[in-house]
């Protein structure tokens, strides 16, 4: 295991103990960064717009489309960090 897959796997522990709950965009801007990390590009369509919390984390995925998976850990460790430091 690389040093950031070790580095990611402890903001992951970290996030669940932060002093107070992020925002709802902050959280979709973690589990974006989460699942590009882990599981790459987002795959399949959209949810229909009855589904709003479906279509929100679609979109937060769709956007990082592309996106390296070391990319996206370094980011979510990044985030983390600065959301420890609030």
């Amino acid at each position: 295991m690389s040093d950031l897959e070790k580095r990611f796997e402890r903001a992951q522990e970290e996030v669940t103990h932060l002093p107070e709950r992020p925002d709802n965009n902050t959280l979709l801007e973690l589990y974006a960064l989460y699942k590009q990390a882990t599981d790459g590009d987002i795959a399949g369509d959209r949810p229909s717009g009855f589904d709003l919390v479906g279509a929100a984390k679609y979109d937060a995925r769709a956007e990082l489309k592309g996106m390296e998976p070391d990319a996206a850990m370094a980011a979510y460790i990044a985030l983390v960090e600065k959301l420890k430091a609030f």
